[in-house]
């Protein structure tokens, strides 16, 4: 069959079409595909100012499209129940940012002192403890310090720092604009996207624009409830243990929570520092344990009754997308990486067909008009 029929030779086509000729063409396609992928990639990467925003917009208008549809069922205009969303959200995050500012205000002078007094128990402790370090290193370690920070180097960090202000600036900017289009015309922007489909594909396109939204939006609203939980269930027992700045930390527990597995590690352990240096070690064990018994209620209690199984992802996929998220993205795509991986998986099981698991959740009739 390798020969050719008229000279008796081997065919010029038998290194292709054996075994290791068909390996080596489809190895060289997917060299071919991850070098597509990774160019993409790349080229979103430098884009991030521009993409972070269209993206935080698309998960922000997910979320809270359902109250602009239903001001518009009461027969208010596109425009102005866009409007009204956008100022409703706008009073209730100034009004939390002003709590917050009142809060340390009220709690800075208090905290500094706990804070001055701890770091002199740390001081104490590292000189007399059981690895006793030379007075002379500590205020070597400190000279070292305002060393750096009087340091040019320290400067140009702050230039950074200012320059990664602005650009957040930008983004913010930018988030206001595309989620009030998209809040306004969404229905129109997808339905542009729709055009050069046809038959199947037009089916699909459908699917993915219905199934992307519904993730997106559950898995938000699902989230913020659970982050609100947590933060009213900590922070109520900080305010009741009398921790400073038990509103700011609050509310940076509610903001963590957005990120799966780590932040509500990361703002409960900070909480309990926080108690440690203004309360002592009995209130910051006390704090560290209503952390620990709140983050086992979100995961066997909440997260399944509030988010469901069809937003459930394995912790392991959670992991994998965290770190390709934030090592893209910084904080950001910390944030964005879980929410974008829901999506990904659910167009994925609508990519042929409906989603089995929610014609199994339909109503009876609505069931039986689908055969």
């Amino acid at each position: 069959m390798g020969e050719d029929d008229n000279t008796g030779r081997p065919s010029i086509r038998a290194p292709w079409t054996d075994r290791l000729g068909r390996l080596g063409i489809r190895s060289g396609q997917l060299i071919l595909v991850i070098t597509l992928a990774s160019v993409v990639v790349f080229g979103l990467v430098q884009l991030k100012l521009v993409v972070i925003p269209v993206l935080i917009s698309v998960i922000l208008a997910a979320a809270i499209a359902p109250l602009v549809g239903w001001l518009r069922r009461r027969g208010l205009s596109a425009m102005l129940a866009t409007w009204l969303t956008l100022l409703a959200g706008v009073l209730v995050f100034g009004g939390i940012i002003t709590l917050i500012v009142f809060a340390v205000r009220n709690q800075w002078g208090e905290l500094a002192q706990a804070g001055s007094d701890g770091l002199d128990e740390l001081q104490a402790f590292l000189a007399d403890g059981p690895i006793p370090i030379d007075q002379a290193q500590l205020d070597d370690a400190r000279a070292a310090l305002v060393d750096f920070i009087t340091s040019s180097q320290f400067g140009t960090g702050a230039i950074a720092g200012v320059s990664a202000a602005a650009e957040a600036i930008t983004g913010i900017l930018l988030v206001a604009v595309i989620l009030f289009f998209f809040l306004k015309d969404g229905d129109g922007i997808w339905a542009f996207f729709l055009r050069p489909f046809r038959g199947e594909r037009l089916e699909r396109m459908r699917r993915i624009g219905d199934t992307a939204p519904r993730v997106l939006g559950g898995y938000v609203r699902g989230t913020a409830i659970i982050a609100l939980v947590d933060a009213v269930a900590i922070g109520g027992g900080l305010a009741i243990l009398q921790v400073p700045l038990a509103l700011p930390l609050a509310v940076i527990i509610f903001l963590t929570a957005f990120i799966p597995l780590i932040g509500a590690t990361v703002a409960g352990i900070l909480a309990a520092l926080v108690a440690l240096v203004a309360n002592g070690p009995v209130v910051a064990l006390i704090v560290l344990g209503i952390v620990i018994v709140v983050n086992q209620l979100e995961g066997d209690l909440l997260q399944p009754l509030v988010m469901g199984q069809s937003l459930k992802l394995h912790p392991l996929v959670i992991l994998v997308a965290l770190t390709a998220g934030t090592i893209l993205g910084g904080i950001a795509g910390a944030v964005l990486a879980v929410p974008i991986t829901a999506v990904g998986w659910a167009i994925l099981k609508v990519w042929n067909g409906p989603d089995e698991s929610l014609l199994a959740r339909a109503p009876r009739k609505r069931r039986a008009a689908s055969v």
